[in-house]
C-alpha cells in the first residue's frame, strides 16, 4: 500500500489542505494519508492547541484519511518518517508543497528524507525541478495541481473564512480560536 503522509499545522485546516488530500487520493498517487498536526513548528507561533487541530481535522477523516494523534511530537521529520517505517510494511510517500522544497537542503539531515518517494505540489509558480534536480532524490512533481491561493494565516487574520468547510468555522467560533 502506498501511504501519503501530510505533516503541518493546519492552524487550522481549510479546503486547500484537504483539496491536496482528495486529489492524491483520487488520482490513486497515494492509498491512504496520514495527516499529521504537529504540536509545535519550527518557524510558527501562536499555535491553537493540539487538540483543537486534531478536533477540527477528524471531521474529514474516512477510510483513506487517518488524523494521526499519536505522531505529533516529532520536531524533525527524518525522525517521523523513520518511526513510521518501523510501524507500516508500506511505501511511505512524503507530501510536500512547493514552498517547502525551496529550503529543504536546510532541514535537519534531509539526506535521509531522500530515501523516500517524496510527492512536491506546485505552489506559488516555484520552479520546482530547479530544487529536485540538486537533491536528486525520489520526486513525484505535480504540476497539474489546481492550487488554492490561501493561507491558514490569513485565515487567522480574518480573511478567507470561505475557504473554511463549515464544520470547522463553527468549531473555532464555539472554541474561540484565532480570535
Amino acid at each position: 500500500m502506498k501511504i501519503g503522509v501530510y505533516v503541518g499545522s493546519f492552524n487550522p485546516v481549510h479546503i486547500g489542505h484537504i483539496k491536496v488530500v482528495n486529489y492524491l487520493l483520487e488520482n490513486k498517487y497515494v492509498d491512504k494519508i496520514l495527516i499529521i498536526p504537529t504540536i509545535e513548528y519550527w518557524n510558527k507561533n501562536n499555535l491553537a492547541p493540539l487538540k483543537d487541530r486534531i478536533n477540527m481535522l477528524k471531521f474529514f477523516e474516512n477510510e483513506q484519511i487517518k488524523i494521526d494523534t499519536i505522531h505529533n511530537n516529532y520536531i524533525y521529520t527524518y525522525e517521523l518518517m523513520k518511526e513510521l517505517e518501523k510501524e507500516y510494511n508500506d511505501e511511505l510517500y512524503l507530501i510536500l508543497g512547493a514552498d517547502n522544497i525551496v529550503n529543504f537542503d536546510k532541514w535537519k539531515n534531509y539526506k535521509e528524507l531522500l530515501k523516500y518517494n517524496i510527492i512536491v505540489l506546485e505552489r506559488n509558480d516555484i520552479n520546482i525541478s530547479m530544487y529536485t534536480n540538486k537533491l536528486k532524490g525520489n520526486f513525484i512533481v505535480i504540476d497539474d495541481y489546481p492550487y488554492i491561493d490561501i493561507s491558514s494565516s490569513e485565515i487567522r487574520n480574518g480573511k478567507g473564512n470561505d475557504y473554511l468547510d463549515k464544520r470547522v468555522l463553527k468549531y473555532m467560533e464555539e472554541n474561540s480560536l484565532y480570535n
